[in-house]
This record gives C-alpha cells, structure tokens and sequence, in this order.
C-alpha cells in the first residue's frame, strides 16, 4: 500500500471514492434521490478545486494499491485547530487497517506542522462504525451541532476532538510524510 500526497490530477478518483463511501456509509442517513443524484458531480467539482489549491496549510493523501486509490486524508487549518475534512476508505476496505493508518499520518502532520493544536472531526450521527472508529482511535465527543448538507436536507454532526498533547503521542506511531 502506498500513501503518498495527492495531486490535482488525484482528483476524479479521489471524488469517485467520496462518493461510494458516501452512498454505502450514508444509505440510511441521507435520500436516495441525493446520493444517486447530485452528489458525484459536486464531489467531483469539490476534488477538482481543492486539488488546485493545494497549499501548506492543507494535506491531502492518498492510498492507492495497483494503481487504485482505496483511501484518502484531507486537513486544513481552521479556528486555530487542525480540521479532519474527509476520511474515506473503499466500501471493500472499511475495517483494515487502512483508516487508521492515515487518520496516524494526518496526526504526523498536524503534529509536525502545527504543534500545539488540537485537530477535530465531525461525523454524522447515525453513522455509528465511524463513531466507533473515531472513539477507538481516541476522539473526545465535543459538540453536536445540525448539518445542512443540501437544501431541505439537515443532519445531526458530532463533532470529535483530539488534544494537541494526545496528537503528538498518536503521531509517534506511524512515520512523518
């Protein structure tokens, strides 16, 4: 498996992936008619400009095996705290190992980049193996909130936090990229 930082030209299949994670770990959650509908092309619009503004203040990686990619980490900077924007791994390749290992690279960087800051999540409420997830790997629950996702559309998040101190204590188990 290597991981490695994504690229604008990442962008189509790290938008595909979004997508079919969200249309598996989502089914319950969200409409029908929104996950077969619109959501590819605002995935693959949202990829095409965030890959063109890779910056310093932003990491994205990717997993790829033969040439697929089966996961992939996007942060950024946010209210003086270190923001878990998407974690997604393949349907197939949900439970491992793949999600940890990059949710550990992502505390790498914060670690490195940012040192001293907290870095946080949110994950929707019903998406109960992500909360698991996030709760295994050590996220303190700190704040629910609603979501508008599309309009009419609005769903509980919760946000998850990890303490600078801890995030540096996580980044020393997996190696810097």
């Amino acid at each position: 498996m290597l991981i490695r930082k994504g690229t604008p030209a990442d962008a189509d299949r790290i938008a595909a992936l979004h997508t079919a994670s969200w249309r598996s770990a989502y089914a319950t959650l969200m409409p029908a008619a929104y996950l077969q509908g619109p959501l590819a092309e605002e995935h693959r619009e949202k990829w095409r400009t965030r890959t063109s503004a890779l910056g310093a203040d932003r990491l994205l990686l990717t997993a790829e095996e033969d040439g697929e990619v089966c996961g992939f980490l996007h942060l950024c900077t946010e209210d003086r705290r270190v923001h878990v924007d998407n974690l997604h791994v393949r349907p197939d390749r949900v439970g491992t190992g793949l999600g940890r290992r990059l949710l550990r690279r992502g505390f790498a960087w914060a670690a490195t980049e940012y040192p001293g800051r907290d870095v946080f999540l949110e994950v929707l409420r019903g998406n109960d193996r992500a909360i698991v997830f996030y709760e295994r790997q050590g996220g303190l629950r700190t704040a629910e909130r609603p979501l508008r996702l599309a309009p009419g559309l609005v769903l509980d998040e919760i946000e998850y936090t990890w303490p600078a101190a801890q995030v540096g204590r996580l980044a020393e188990q997996e190696p810097q990229v």
